[in-house]
């Protein structure tokens, strides 16, 4: 049985964890806070100039810009639970937190990591209807059911990765863990936990057949539809508009379940430490930047939404 530094009654004591971060020269650090911290603010803004679009311009309040704002409450609550700890982890090479702290930071984590992954299903759904069925599109996605929709994505999520961050909260650690990681992540808890992790592993592999396997299913059947569709349609013109109204979610599904996949999926012995955080980065950070981007530059409506925007501020 593995001991703390050889006090087995440090684990009936309330633990701390020490995080390492990014164990580098004092100049990359530099570096990589200032780097993040514009990441961030940009993450910030770009997303909330998209709730603010979609809230106030008419010509956005459709159930594909709904989705869109909804996703960038959870790329902003996302961001925030976890850069502004890094950027302090950065300064001081290395930061402490509290057992409550910890696991408050991974259970903001796991719902968020879970709304996405299930919301993401919900958006392809929402393209599939507008492709495949668009003279029932308007009757099947009504206001209502958007908000319905949204409203189960959010309760489902919170209630199931609640009972996995519970029952990791159970475990035993060690009075001081030392942490290998930038903030409070499943897998680098279960390493350093002093229990027996094998039936919390098979509970997180249970939890990920509907928070993670099925949407992915749905996801794959939703756009196998949409190809089919857009294969039929005569007009290359058709083709290209039809294409063009799930292009952005699809780069998005893409970026997201890649480097999602990339840190737990594939198998950690061929992984350095530091690949792994790089990789984590790519989810937490780069990718909650990366949408409004990705959603702003390739949509028109929201262009044309932003240019009235300004067009009335400078009046």
């Amino acid at each position: 049985m593995f001991l703390c530094s050889g006090q087995e009654n440090n684990v009936t004591k309330t633990p701390t964890f020490f995080l390492l971060g990014f164990q580098c020269g004092q100049n990359v650090r530099l570096f990589l806070f200032c780097l993040l911290l514009v990441v961030y603010w940009g993450t910030i803004c770009g997303n909330l100039l998209i709730i603010t679009l979609v809230s106030t311009s008419k010509i956005l309040h459709t159930p594909m810009y709904f989705f869109i704002s909804q996703l960038s409450i959870s790329d902003i609550l996302l961001s925030t639970d976890i850069v502004p700890n890094l950027l302090h982890i950065l300064l001081n090479n290395g930061a402490t937190m509290t057992f409550i702290g910890c696991f408050t930071q991974l259970s903001f984590f796991s719902v968020l990591e879970a709304f996405e992954c299930v919301f993401l299903a919900v958006m392809s759904y929402d393209r599939y209807v507008a492709i495949c069925k668009p003279l029932h599109y308007n009757s099947i996605m009504t206001s209502s059911s958007c908000v319905r929709l949204t409203a189960t994505c959010w309760l489902v999520v919170i209630f199931l990765a609640l009972i996995d961050v519970l029952t990791i909260s159970r475990l035993n650690f060690c009075e001081s863990n030392i942490m290998d990681h930038f903030f409070c992540d499943l897998v680098p808890l279960l390493e350093i936990s002093r229990s027996d992790t094998s039936t919390v592993q098979l509970e997180i592999m249970i939890l990920c057949i509907p928070l993670v396997l099925t949407p992915i299913i749905i996801i794959i059947k939703a756009y196998a539809n949409i190809i089919f569709t857009i294969l039929q349609i005569p007009q290359k013109m058709g083709r290209q508009k039809a294409f063009s109204t799930c292009s952005s979610h699809l780069i998005v599904v893409s970026i997201f379940y890649s480097t999602l996949f990339g840190v737990y999926a594939v198998p950690t012995k061929g992984k350095t430490l530091t690949m792994s955080k790089i990789l984590s980065l790519l989810y937490t950070v780069l990718t909650p930047f990366i949408n409004p981007i990705i959603y702003s530059l390739r949509n028109k409506d929201i262009r044309k939404a932003l240019k009235e925007t300004l067009g009335k501020m400078s009046e």
